[in-house]
């Protein structure tokens, strides 16, 4: 199967019930947050001649079979987008089914994605957002990552929880690009949140958009590749790097 699975990390609780891992609560030093802080301002990502590093995550769950398969048909355009721009290393995070949570490697080439992509079906189950985020902290950290993009519809977690992971990928520099599928009101108020502390991005695209969705991910991938500078050349021809562009801090 397709990528591997990412497993709780240290102080998380697995819930059976719940089939996913939640955190508990505790406490940091201001040593602690001071060097926490230290840390990030030193990993930034956008040095000068650093390799794009883009994490995309999807909600492979039952309900996202149809924009599953049409991100797999529009990821190349991901690549495509930054030919020109630099090299970009894209990590595929999904999940699905009962606390199935899982990611791959580092892919550089789209037809390597794009038949992984293909091997894996949508399962029902609930959304694990918390730990897209978490793998996503522990990546910019371990490897300098540029940019997130999430693909969903739902959200079924404690956004207190899911904000307060995105609040450290925030001061990591590294934003999350959320793009809605559809009007669930609850998850659109936690994808906004999320978008906000990152300083990424929330766009909504219609059920089926295809040109909406390729738009957002061709933008996404353009600020991965080259920085803030590449999305706002993009932005003068491509409204998708507009939408993006107007809403980042």
């Amino acid at each position: 199967m397709p990528g591997e699975p990412i497993k709780p990390r240290s102080g998380d609780a697995v819930s059976a019930q719940a089939g996913r891992a939640v955190p508990q609560a505790s406490t940091s030093a201001a040593e602690d947050i001071a060097a926490f802080v230290a840390k990030a301002h030193a990993l930034s990502p956008h040095a000068p001649g650093a390799k794009g590093r883009l994490i995309f995550a999807l909600d492979a769950t039952m309900s996202r079979q149809p924009t599953w398969d049409m991100a797999c048909a529009l990821q190349a355009d991901m690549f495509r987008e930054t030919a020109a721009l630099g090299s970009l290393d894209i990590r595929l995070v999904y999940y699905r089914g009962f606390n199935e949570c899982r990611a791959t490697g580092w892919i550089s080439d789209s037809t390597r994605l794009a038949a992984l992509m293909s091997k894996i079906d949508c399962r029902g189950g609930d959304t694990q957002i918390g730990k897209v985020l978490t793998e996503a902290r522990r990546e910019a950290v371990a490897s300098s990552v540029r940019a997130v993009v999430f693909v969903g519809d739902a959200m079924e977690e404690k956004i207190d929880e899911l904000c307060a992971k995105a609040g450290e990928l925030g001061m990591l520099n590294v934003p999350v690009f959320v793009f809605q599928e559809g009007h669930d009101a609850v998850a659109e108020r936690a994808f906004r949140e999320i978008a906000r502390l990152t300083g990424g991005a929330w766009c909504r695209f219609d059920p089926g958009a295809a040109a909406q969705l390729r738009e957002l991910l061709r933008a996404a991938a353009a600020y991965a590749a080259g920085g803030r500078e590449a999305l706002l050349k993009l932005s003068k021809t491509a409204s998708g790097a507009a939408r993006l562009i107007g809403q980042m801090k």
